[in-house]
């Protein structure tokens, strides 16, 4: 049998499918921290964050025993999609709606070339101090925008890979980008706040 610690996520996950709860145990022990960051940065509280991802490896070992995985994509990527849904069930329970988002059917067809530009917004994540004072405004974003945020600059995710793990289409993505954007930097306007950034 092949040696657990050699095989990938993938190979871990259909190992467990066939009966080895070791390879689980392996699965979770190499997924949990970077799952519990995406879910704590996107609920921002830890006690929530905790029950979000517990009920996210729930439904992970549901899924998983009824055969509802396929190794077509990276097993990472599959557990995010599982707890953004668990994410957003738990957003529809608190009234989230309260929150303000951009139009659900946002297209980017509107962007001009005075708008924002996506491709340079990196820039300005290199300086240190520009990353504390942008992970603190961030708090204030609306759940759906700090997530995709989150998703590019934390675990640099492609927007093709956020909007298959979001389960939206990839326009919508780099709208919600778009906006997460322009209210990061309404913020900086309305609040002086002095931002290094790098050209």
């Amino acid at each position: 049998m092949k040696n657990l610690n050699k095989m990938s996520d993938e190979e871990l996950a259909l190992s467990y499918t066939n009966g080895d709860n070791r390879a689980f145990d392996l699965l979770l022990s190499r997924n949990q921290s970077k799952l519990f960051a995406y879910i704590l940065f996107v609920v921002r509280d830890r006690d929530t964050a905790d029950d979000i991802f517990q009920e996210t490896f729930v439904k992970v070992i549901t899924k998983l025993q009824e055969g509802k995985y396929s190794p077509s994509g990276k097993f990472s990527a599959w557990t995010m999609r599982i707890a953004h849904n668990v994410i957003m069930d738990w957003y529809r329970a608190q009234k989230a709606d309260k929150l303000v988002e951009a139009p659900r059917e946002n297209d980017l067809s509107n962007i001009g070339s005075v708008d924002v530009q996506i491709g340079n917004i990196e820039n300005e994540f290199v300086n240190t101090q520009t990353l504390q004072d942008i992970k603190k405004m961030m708090n204030h974003l609306p759940a759906s925008q700090r997530e995709v945020v989150f998703m590019r600059f934390y675990q640099e995710m492609s927007f093709k890979e956020i909007a298959e793990t979001t389960g939206v289409s990839i326009n919508t993505s780099l709208g919600r980008m778009r906006y997460a954007i322009l209210n990061l930097r309404r913020m900086v306007r309305e609040h002086d706040v002095s931002l290094q950034l790098a050209l």
